[in-house]
């Protein structure tokens, strides 16, 4: 690109490279970019102009805000999402010492159907962009191959998902603080309002915290959730859970005692996360988790570790 034609320029510190490169890889990102090159649209002139779903268009869009790649807002008296382009071109600082090129936050976010252990009784199920993953209230379907694609798994009283996360940070890298966030509520027949559950987080066999969720809810379509059957779930409650040097938290507001240092955490061994509805909660009443294409938030479950100074 010719100098006089570059309008806005962006400097990408070292720590910031992958977030923006895992933001320019994609193919669809891509060609969102090149529909914002001349004007801002909104998210509905995207889906017509690319051809593609709004709930795959609103999570690649999110990608690129993140990124720092685009800009939204609403106008006037419409509530709907009008994006625009914010850079034409990227300077990217090259790292030049270790440790330099790390992002403050590293993030994995890991897709709801790739647990690696559950145990689960009927009613359940789970349910992807295409339909349902095979036989509602069938604990078989947990184990198919295809649940890998799920965007909304469901089990009703006791059970547990489990999930396997590697440690980005490499061996002497301080670890500050380790947050887990997710979209859950809880799970009955059809929804109910007013239906509390309790969900119990932990990492590495150690207990977290228990967070109660209020209801199951589905008063209204969810945000994401164009391909659910409206009568049933419909979207949760972003939920996060974080563990620093002192103490755990849910939502901020402190849950136990537990620190980083008993999580018995090490860069070449996995991680554990494991979100359970335990058969001796006070309300034992199931969990809804959902993926990137249902619900409110389109994210699947994150973990996210903030370095400490090295």
């Amino acid at each position: 690109m010719a100098e006089e034609q570059i309008d806005t320029v962006r400097r990408i510190p070292a720590n910031q490279i992958q977030e923006v490169a895992k933001a320019l890889s994609g193919d669809l990102r891509l060609r969102i970019l090149e529909a914002l090159g001349e004007r801002p649209k909104s998210i509905s002139q995207l889906v017509e102009e690319l051809g593609v779903a709004q709930p795959t268009v609103s999570i690649n869009v999110q990608n690129l805000e993140q990124a720092g790649l685009i800009s939204s807002s609403t106008s006037g008296g419409s509530r709907e999402k009008i994006c625009s382009r914010v850079l034409d071109a990227l300077l990217f600082e090259l790292p030049r010492r270790p440790g330099e090129g790390l992002q403050q936050i590293e993030e994995i976010s890991m897709p709801i159907g790739l647990y690696t252990d559950c145990a689960i009784q009927p009613p359940c199920g789970l349910h992807g962009m295409e339909g349902a993953i095979g036989c509602p209230d069938d604990p078989r379907a947990f184990y198919m191959p295809e649940r890998t694609k799920a965007n909304l798994l469901w089990f009703s009283e006791a059970g547990h998902v489990e999930y396997v996360f590697a440690n980005p940070l490499p061996g002497g890298v301080p670890l500050h603080k380790l947050l887990i966030s997710a979209e859950l509520c809880s799970e009955a027949a059809g929804y109910n309002q007013e239906w509390p559950s309790d969900i119990t987080l932990s990492i590495n066999g150690k207990q977290i915290g228990t967070w109660t969720c209020e209801g199951d809810y589905g008063d209204r379509k969810g945000k994401l959730s164009q391909n659910l059957q409206f009568g049933c779930t419909q979207y949760g409650m972003l939920t996060e859970w974080s563990v620093s040097e002192t103490e755990s938290c849910i939502n901020g507001i402190k849950c136990s005692d537990m620190t980083l240092a008993e999580l018995d955490l090490h860069y070449n061994r996995p991680i554990k996360v494991r979100l359970e509805v335990r058969a001796d909660a006070e309300n034992c009443r199931g969990l809804n988790l959902f993926g990137a294409g249902f619900g409110d938030h389109p994210q699947e479950l994150k973990l996210r570790f903030v370095r400490g100074e090295c």
